[in-house]
């Protein structure tokens, strides 16, 4: 007769005993994540309605309250506060950081920001302003209304004018609001370059038309009387140092010409004036 098996005998095949210890290690990272899943919506609702914990709104006394806003010169500050009205009152973890963020790069002036959350009961909200290089003359919108003088940045931004700020940069002539942001920072790009070029002689200059990038034209100032100067759109440097070396000269010759092209380097063209022309 053959031996009877004994199952435990078998190494390879597992007993009771060992599924009864599977059994109880499930259970217990159940039991453990079960445990963590309620701490996590204990504290997620701790946080969230805890009154120690709420952002303070304005007052009288403090206008930021709770609300610390750093970096601001020339944007908005109520503005910027309007962007967390409905967060006032409200624990700062239920904040939606990043939609608040986005709100604050449309305000005009903003550039970059940040919001960090700061324990208990504070938001810091740091702004980094953008910068002019240049006053705009505006053309009304479908001829309608009057021109508009605003700021424009390097990146050809429009930007308005703030009451309480004075600001000695050059004006450019040949911007509109309807032209798209690339076209504008491309205008502005060149007239940059030309006021790197000129930096020596950039007090004399009154206005820059930008409405053609690649044919610049300057308003010179040349002791009291105004200079129109076709430059084009390269070696501004070398142009008007050859022109106000032989300026002299040509005025001895034609002392009422006021409109030249130095689009050519090696020689100076006076345009006539056409009688009549309005």
């Amino acid at each position: 007769m053959g031996r009877k098996r004994d199952p435990e005998a078998n190494p390879g095949a597992p007993g009771w005993r060992t599924w009864l210890g599977y059994g109880a290690l499930l259970a217990g990272v159940l039991a453990a994540l079960a445990g963590l899943t309620w701490l996590y919506f204990r504290a997620d609702d701790f946080l969230a309605t805890d009154p120690r914990f709420a952002l303070k709104p304005p007052s009288d006394e403090e206008n930021h309250s709770g609300l610390e806003i750093t970096g601001v010169q020339y944007a908005s500050r109520s503005r910027i506060r309007q962007v967390f009205a409905l967060d006032f009152g409200r624990s700062i973890y239920r904040v939606p950081l990043q939609e608040r963020l986005r709100s604050l790069l449309e305000i005009e002036w903003v550039r970059s920001a940040a919001v960090r959350r700061r324990w208990p009961n504070r938001l810091e909200v740091h702004i980094v302003e953008r910068t002019p290089v240049a006053f705009v003359q505006l053309p009304p919108m479908r001829g309608q209304g009057p021109a508009e003088v605003a700021l424009i940045d390097a990146e050809g931004v429009l930007l308005p004018l703030p009451g309480r700020a004075q600001f000695h940069l050059p004006v450019l002539k040949g911007i509109r609001r309807d032209q798209d942001l690339a076209a504008r920072r491309d205008r502005v790009s060149i007239a940059l370059k030309l006021l790197a070029e000129g930096q020596s002689v950039s007090q004399h200059f009154v206005e820059i038309d930008v409405y053609d990038p690649n044919d610049l034209k300057l308003l010179y100032d040349h002791g009291g009387r105004l200079l129109l100067l076709r430059l084009g759109k390269e070696n501004f440097q070398s142009r008007l140092r050859n022109f106000l070396t032989h300026y002299d000269q040509i005025q001895q010759r034609k002392p009422d010409a006021a409109n030249f092209d130095l689009r050519l380097d090696d020689r100076i063209t006076v345009i006539e004036e056409v009688a009549g022309r309005g």
